[in-house]
């Protein structure tokens, strides 16, 4: 693929475009712009700079920039929060980034139709913040609030709460995206029924920035319920743990979410933060979190799980019903990858089908003590998202771990990403859960939205 140079005449209309005070060439303050929370991407690429980081107001601004782009051919890189794990905003080929920080506002709560349309650059925690006070509730909570709405549409991205209510692609109704030539779409809008051709938004949904820029979004929105309840029960063993997963979802009762942590990253997000897990028993644990309008409901669910729990040989149940207390299990949980990083070599993000989590973690298991490398695991157990923190060790054991555990992933009926994406690291495995005519008919709509290739170029496939 050939890509034009960003030269002094470029970078001139694009501050024409844009505003000089928007337009950033200098190396230093680009730093920040060149990756993101992607160890690997850290530890074994030499991450390159972009050319220059621009930092649009306005779609018009957007619509303007990629046309420049794509006429000149350079290479641009959409940017949210940054908070992502597969080098998906890494500029693999320098040019241009182009950050959305600076479109932040939240448009309008819509109370008659309890939607909410906002700017792409909206964080997380302030879009939580904001339908709070007007008492509705938006479900979607992939971890970091930082990261802001048009990075966790085009992630999809999943969370904690994805075993009760889905992921971003179940709460977005509209959104507008500026296509790599230039021409601005809105697509859905304030509805809850849409079957009128072609799904296009549920396309750029989950593209990782490869398709088009988000720039404006509407998303559905819940009445807000009593603050959740938080069951923190701990097991002797991991089989035991994972065996009462598979029995309350059976039983009738779909909690808000159902995380699994082992022991070693517990300890470790302990002494990270200074803080004290409300439970020393057990090798693994479970924490239930409980919905329900009203304390009642939530009571009379957190009861009936407590009773499965108790039949699957649970060593203890905490119930988390004072807010310090709840606040206390959700930090320690929400710091274990920043605990676990600086000791990682890569973090995998296997899904399998829920009922085979069990078998997935013993083989797990098998490979780190057949590599003689510790892999402190937990994940989202409600919906069968395994995350494996395989911990220092040299790139061809990396590289044989990853197989193994890709591979594995793949013959329980998974795939090798559940919610952080293919982006940039994982371009190479795309093979192992998607078949050749699937990537090709993905090559082909990729190339029918940016003829010229000019948008994320280097992510999901190779440019």
């Amino acid at each position: 693929m050939y890509y034009g140079k960003v030269d002094e005449n470029l970078i001139k209309e694009l501050k024409n475009i844009c505003g000089s005070k928007y337009v950033i060439t200098d190396k230093d303050q680009m730093l920040g712009y060149r990756t993101d929370e992607t160890i690997e991407a850290e530890k074994m690429l030499r991450v390159p700079f972009p050319d220059a980081v621009v930092k649009p107001r306005f779609v018009e601004e957007i619509s303007e920039v990629l046309k420049l782009s794509n006429k000149k051919r350079i290479p641009v890189t959409p940017r949210g929060g940054g908070t992502g794990l597969s080098g998906g905003v890494i500029p693999v080929y320098g040019g241009i980034v182009l950050s959305m920080e600076n479109m932040n506002k939240i448009i309008e709560i819509d109370k008659e139709n309890l939607m909410v349309v906002l700017e792409a650059g909206v964080a997380l925690g302030d879009l939580y913040k904001a339908v709070e006070r007007e008492g509705f509730f938006f479900p979607p909570h992939p971890g970091d609030e930082g990261a802001q709405i048009g990075g966790a549409i085009a992630t999809n991205a999943g969370g904690a709460r994805t075993v009760k209510y889905g992921t971003m692609r179940s709460f977005v109704k509209g959104i507008e995206v500026v296509l790599p030539t230039g021409e601005v779409l809105n697509l859905g809008g304030k509805l809850l029924k849409n079957n009128t051709g072609y799904a296009l938004m549920h396309l750029i949904i989950g593209s990782e920035g490869t398709l088009g820029v988000i720039t404006k979004a509407t998303l559905k929105l819940l009445p807000s319920s009593a603050a959740p309840m938080i069951l923190v029960v701990p097991y002797s063993n991991r089989h035991d743990a994972i065996k009462t997963v598979l029995e309350i979802l059976r039983g009738g009762v779909i909690p808000l979410g159902i995380e699994y942590m082992e022991r070693e990253a517990m300890e470790r997000s302990e002494e990270y933060l200074g803080r004290k897990w409300p439970t020393e028993k057990g090798e693994g644990c479970l924490m239930v979190m409980i919905t329900g309008k009203d304390e009642d409901e939530i009571f009379s669910r957190s009861e009936c799980i407590m009773r499965i729990c108790e039949a699957n040989k649970a060593l203890d149940i905490f119930m988390a019903e004072q807010k310090r207390d709840q606040e206390n299990v959700m930090e320690i949980r929400s710091k274990m990858y920043e605990a676990l990083k600086g000791d990682m070599m890569a973090l995998f993000d296997i899904t399998v089908p829920p009922g085979r989590m069990g078998k997935f973690m013993k083989k797990v298991e098998e490979v780190s003590e057949k590599y003689g490398v510790s892999m402190s695991t937990y994940g989202h157990a409600g919906d069968g998202n395994v995350h494996v923190h395989l911990m220092k060790t040299d790139v061809k054991k990396y590289e044989k771990i990853k197989e193994e555990l890709y591979e594995e992933g793949s013959r329980m009926g998974g795939v090798i990403s559940g919610e952080h994406g293919i982006g940039l690291l994982r371009i190479g495995d795309l093979h192992i859960s998607r078949d050749r005519k699937e990537i090709e008919l993905m090559k082909k709509i990729k190339k029918v939205f940016d003829p010229n290739g000019i948008l994320n170029p280097g992510k999901i496939f190779p440019a």
